[in-house]
């Protein structure tokens, strides 16, 4: 939308089942937790996968949703010539801090229909982190949360160990 003018290049909007969805404003607690998540991130990941922040997947002509982040697939290309899609998706991972209806009742059932294998909400207001996986028939089979925080790796890079102890500290 911003690359044909539509909107202006900063906008803080997504494009769900073709509706423009304006986003929160980011506080600072999302903020910290984004700028703490992408230094865990790119630690237990290594060039095992690109990490991409605040950067759109383009689930479909009218699904383009922004995560906080996505693990990709590796590409040469850095997703320079093609957006990443639902394919090249290992996990998703939004931090809700004002956003957890909408992150849990909207764009978890649209990242299971598009097959999006692992979804994450990083709960800050009920200081808990949710996880969905296995897509099925456009909802998540297993669905599950936790407020003791440790040491989890993704479903589809089971050798990355990502350390959440501490991701919901203030």
């Amino acid at each position: 939308m911003a690359e044909v003018g539509i909107l202006p290049p900063d906008a803080r909007v997504e494009l769900i089942e073709g509706e423009i969805i304006d986003l929160a404003p980011v506080g600072p607690g999302h903020g910290g937790t984004v700028m703490q998540l992408a230094r865990l991130l790119h630690s237990a990941v290594g060039h095992r996968a690109h990490v991409s922040v605040w950067l759109v997947v383009r689930l479909s002509d009218i699904s383009e949703p922004k995560p906080d982040f996505a693990l990709l697939k590796r590409r040469a290309d850095f997703y320079k010539q093609k957006r990443p899609g639902p394919a090249d998706a290992y996990l998703i991972i939004e931090v809700s801090e004002s956003s957890l209806r909408y992150d849990v009742q909207v764009k978890a059932p649209l990242y299971a229909r598009h097959g999006i294998p692992e979804y994450w909400v990083i709960d800050l207001k009920g200081r808990e982190v949710r996880f969905f996986r296995s897509p099925d028939s456009g909802q998540y089979a297993d669905v599950t949360s936790t407020r003791a925080l440790g040491v989890v790796a993704p479903v589809a890079l089971p050798e990355v160990q990502i350390d959440l102890t501490h991701v919901l500290d203030d």
